[in-house]
């Protein structure tokens, strides 16, 4: 297993953004563009992709504990730092109610515009000779 891939798969399992991990980077000086990064998680074959070094696995999860434990001055609760992350990607429910909601009412309205008056019609295609 290469860097690349426990790297991938820390960000899928933790569901980072390539902007939080750059963050989580920048807690240990180092610096690293998100062009940078997406290179990390590009398939091997393909021409942009970059091989993620010791240093910067490394250095990201250095910064991953400095994110979740904090510093000896000012510690955190790793449990309450994911429950956090977990709560604040999640869309609240009722905003998805409100718009399935809507989508009903603007399909309602586009049925009773409906002209049924009017009987649908066949076609036939023809061959042409």
């Amino acid at each position: 297993m290469t860097n690349n891939d426990i790297f991938k798969k820390l960000r899928v399992a933790l569901k980072f953004r390539d902007d939080e991990i750059v963050e989580i980077l920048q807690l240990v000086d180092f610096k690293i563009s998100k062009s940078e990064l997406g290179a990390f998680f590009r398939n091997e074959d393909h021409p942009n992709y970059m091989e993620c070094g010791d240093q910067v696995l490394r250095n990201f999860l250095n910064g991953l504990v400095l994110h979740l434990r904090g510093t000896k001055e000012e510690p955190k609760i790793p449990g309450e730092v994911l429950l956090a992350m977990a709560t604040s990607t999640k869309k609240p429910v009722q905003k998805t109610a409100q718009k399935n909601s809507e989508r009903r009412d603007f399909k309602t309205k586009q049925m009773n515009k409906v002209d049924t008056a009017v009987s649908a019609v066949k076609y036939k295609n023809k061959k042409k000779s």
